[in-house]
């Protein structure tokens, strides 16, 4: 069995461990050997087993739970999140938008406050009335549908939304420069529909528009 040669060992004894849990050896929730049958196999003392189970569970990889041991929680070291977003394509972004505001959509008609519904209809006037540059009319944009997401009352969600916006904001910028937009007639009419939808309570009908205006606006971005 592979053992620890260099230093710093923490760091080995981490990765060997990682190695082993990509490999299959232990399954997800499975529960990790103890730290004296673990120090052994990897070449380390105890006190090294620890900083590296850690520094797993700092990566999201290992949970240590109180009188119960040591269990497996992801399989393998999650990407950084800004950094899958900078990496992806705007189309992959849309995508990924359309699984969040539809199901977003749905839930803001189920529980739309009228204080929401307020928002959303204030941020749908600001978007419409935006004569300003072309920054301007993508913020306005974007705090309509943030209005709306925020109008699902679901924390996760809404911070999905905003880890999109620094890509998507730029790409609609530059889509917009090089006059690649959808009819503004009908993209106004989808706005208002999906208001209306909401305020309507109508989450069926609220989810579909949404989901048609995104495929709409990552067909034009192709």
């Amino acid at each position: 069995m592979s053992q620890v040669r260099r230093a710093p060992l923490a760091d080995q004894a981490a990765e060997l461990l990682l190695e082993r849990i990509r490999a299959g050896e232990w399954s997800l929730g499975a529960k990790l050997p103890g730290e004296t049958t673990l120090g052994p196999q990897l070449g380390v003392g105890r006190s090294t087993v620890r900083e590296a189970i850690r520094q797993l569970a700092g990566k999201g990889v290992l949970e240590s739970r109180q009188g119960a041991g040591v269990f497996v929680t992801a399989l393998d070291v999650g990407e950084d999140w800004d950094a899958v977003l900078h990496r992806a394509g705007i189309v992959a972004v849309i995508e990924a938008r359309i699984a969040i505001e539809a199901e977003a959509a749905a839930r803001a008609a189920e529980r739309r406050t009228p204080q929401a519904l307020r928002a959303i209809r204030h941020c749908f006037k600001e978007r419409q009335e935006q004569r300003g540059s072309t920054e301007d009319y993508v913020d306005a944009d974007m705090r309509f549908h943030r209005a709306v997401v925020a109008a699902a009352d679901n924390p996760v969600l809404l911070e999905l939304f905003d880890s999109f916006v620094p890509r998507l904001r730029q790409s609609m910028i530059d889509m917009l420069r090089i006059g690649k937009h959808v009819d503004d007639e009908a993209d106004h009419a989808a706005h208002s529909d999906l208001v209306e939808a909401i305020a309507a309570r109508d989450s069926g009908l609220a989810s579909s528009l949404s989901r048609a205006h995104l495929e709409t606006l990552k067909i034009g971005l192709q």
